[in-house]
């Protein structure tokens, strides 16, 4: 078929699962499409911008840019028209046919019709083009890639079912040109004075003039022939913080990240000196559907001297802080600027470092408010990667740490280091925690028996990374972090250590009897010390890698070193008063294997042979019924 001749194609299967969710979802904001197809319209014209440095036969003429906005109250029209970069034939297939290229398929069975969640699609999917099928029941769209022939003008069209037309149409001007036809209910957009209050509240301050047809009396005959910029068109990283208002901080947030509720907080600064910068981060309350995809593109859009370079400009910020969204304006970067030599050259790497902190310093502010939780609770795991990831900052990273302790009622209940090690014995010197596959089995561990008697608070660790961070950092402020499943617990008082010798004389026999038993399973059995009302509980040394982070270690693929635990007991507990006590070598094997097993099943472990525990652990019950 050749380039000129009218397809129909269809939409990808998850690209009309999509779109009919949002055509036919009751949105509580409607006027959204608007703030979505002025932002890429806005995004196009800073795209030519870049492309032109090299290539100024791509401006055809033209330098000036703008975004051209009509509407017909007649024909129930309203049409968005930009001179930026355009598309080609094939590029509209591509960018037009499918919506939210990755990640669309896993998410599609947790969405639902709640009006928030389903407005909020616009920004985690990407999907701002498809926001017009919100208030339109078809949309043609009019593009040419700037630098081709009027000639290789292209008209998109659909009407937001299974499929959509293309076909060559002549297009004298560079640039996409978006007309939408408008659904009756949504006529208000059709009206000039309805859309000039929507662009003035969500656009005011897009870097690129927004025009509309001059206000003329109803009266008048006359042609709509000339247009005014109803925004202020102006940068607004580069204005001064004093003249911008919150509700413009929040409208740019909305216009670079498509996100739909306000950002938590932002941070606006300008740096003199050797380097010369200006930065504007801001700090989402919502995660982005693909937070957890550590190898997609993200980053601050970066600016020199006022002109676009690149849209996901990563170099900036590290991996565990993909989450924040903003700009960068440089006066130090060539305009010729590449990803290459943003990895290579020593201006960026200094900006990264005062960046981080930037943001880190931030985040401290955040965290001395109530809404500090609804950010931990979103980005908190994200941020614990940062404890391996950047040591320079470890120590500021540490701070922003939340957890639930041994003292909170419920896990939403978290402290910071500071609150634990304000509350510490006296004569305490390391924080203690604890980490399981889930914050119930962390918290009903054995191991927290002997710090429950003594009053002692311990940290509940129940994210898969918890294990890994607590390594990274190792301690906080001089206080080493301690699992209370490793080694030791510490220094003991003269007094307990004569009961612990003298518990170890009386359970000399029971100790050799049960270690000849599980040689196979553990690497010693030894009284305990932890213990006040469990029966048993396993320990590894203070070097060893603990059973959680082996069992995360083996999941990923990885080979992990053979290491036997030790197997703790309370002698005092009836249970093994019981097993000391039975003469019948093969019952006290059986009962010092379920002893064993139960041990790891408390902390959350799987067994190696569960039909022989079931088996012994049936006949045990047998014995004891008759």
């Amino acid at each position: 078929m050749s380039d000129t001749a009218k397809e129909t194609l269809g939409f990808q299967t998850e690209a009309k699962q999509l779109l009919q969710l949002m055509i036919h979802s009751l949105y509580s904001n409607k006027e959204i499409f608007l703030r979505e197809l002025i932002s890429n319209a806005s995004d196009a014209i800073d795209k030519l911008r870049f492309e032109s440095l090299d290539q100024e036969n791509l401006l055809e003429g033209e330098g000036d840019y703008a975004i051209h906005v009509s509407v017909d109250k007649d024909a129930k029209t309203i049409t968005i028209a930009d001179n930026g970069i355009g598309m080609t034939r094939e590029e509209a297939i591509e960018h037009l046919g499918t919506i939210a290229k990755s990640g669309t398929a896993s998410f599609m069975a947790s969405l639902t019709g709640d009006q928030k969640k389903d407005a909020q699609l616009i920004g985690q999917f990407g999907v701002g083009f498809y926001s017009g099928f919100i208030v339109a029941n078809k949309v043609e769209v009019h593009t040419r890639r700037a630098g081709t022939s009027a000639t290789d003008g292209s008209l998109w069209v659909s009407q937001g079912e299974a499929d959509f037309t293309i076909e060559a149409k002549e297009k004298d001007s560079r640039g996409t040109s978006i007309t939408l036809y408008l659904k009756d209910d949504c006529a208000e957009f059709a009206d000039d004075w309805r859309v000039r209050s929507v662009i003035k509240k969500y656009s005011d301050h897009i870097a690129v003039p927004v025009m509309m047809p001059v206000a003329r009396d109803a009266d008048t005959e006359s042609e709509q022939s000339s247009w005014e910029a109803i925004n202020e068109a102006t940068a607004l990283w580069t204005r001064s913080k004093s003249d911008i208002s919150d509700e413009e901080y929040q409208a740019f947030y909305k216009h670079i990240s498509h996100d739909f509720d306000d950002a938590l907080t932002w941070s606006h600064n300008k740096v003199e000196g050797k380097l010369e910068y200006t930065s504007l981060l801001f700090v989402p309350k919502n995660a982005p559907f693909d937070l957890w995809n550590r190898e997609m593109a993200r980053g601050l859009k970066l600016y020199v001297q006022r002109t676009f370079i690149m849209d996901e400009a990563e170099q900036f910020l590290p991996l565990y802080l993909r989450f924040i969204k903003g700009v960068v304006d440089s006066n130090d970067l060539p305009l010729n600027v590449s990803r290459e030599i943003l990895q290579q050259d020593g201006a960026v790497e200094s900006m990264r470092s005062a960046l981080t902190k930037r943001v880190l310093d931030t985040l401290a502010k955040l965290a001395k408010r109530d809404d500090y939780k609804g950010f931990w609770s979103t980005f908190g795991q994200v941020l614990k990667e940062g404890l391996g990831e950047d040591f320079a900052n470890k120590d500021k990273i540490a701070k922003l740490l939340r957890f639930s302790t041994t003292h909170n009622d419920t896990p939403e209940q978290t402290e910071s280091f500071d609150d634990y090690v304000a509350r510490m014995k006296p004569d305490q010197d390391k924080i203690f925690y604890v980490f399981a596959e889930t914050h119930n089995t962390a918290k009903r561990s054995p191991h927290l028996e002997y710090f429950r008697k003594e009053g002692i608070e311990v940290l509940i660790l129940s994210d898969r990374i918890d294990d890994w961070a607590m390594m990274q950092l190792g301690e906080y402020e001089g206080k080493k972090l301690q699992d209370v499943a490793k080694g030791d617990l510490g220094e003991q008082s003269d007094e307990a250590k004569r009961a612990q010798e003298a518990l170890e004389q009386s359970s000399e026999g029971l100790v050799e009897r049960m270690k000849a038993v599980l040689a196979e399973q553990v690497e010693a059995v030894r009284p305990s010390v932890r213990l006040i009302e469990s029966p048993t509980c396993l320990v590894v040394g203070d070097f060893d890698m603990g059973a959680q982070m082996r069992r995360i270690m083996e999941a990923a693929g990885q080979t992990v070193p053979k290491t036997k635990p030790i197997l703790e007991i309370n002698p005092e507990h009836p249970l093994l008063k019981m097993l000391d006590a039975e003469v019948d070598e093969d019952k006290f094997r059986d009962l010092a294997f379920i002893l064993f097993e139960q041990a790891q099943l408390a902390e959350g472990g799987q067994l190696e042979d569960p039909a022989s525990y079931v088996q012994r652990l049936n006949a045990l019950l047998l014995k004891l019924s008759g």
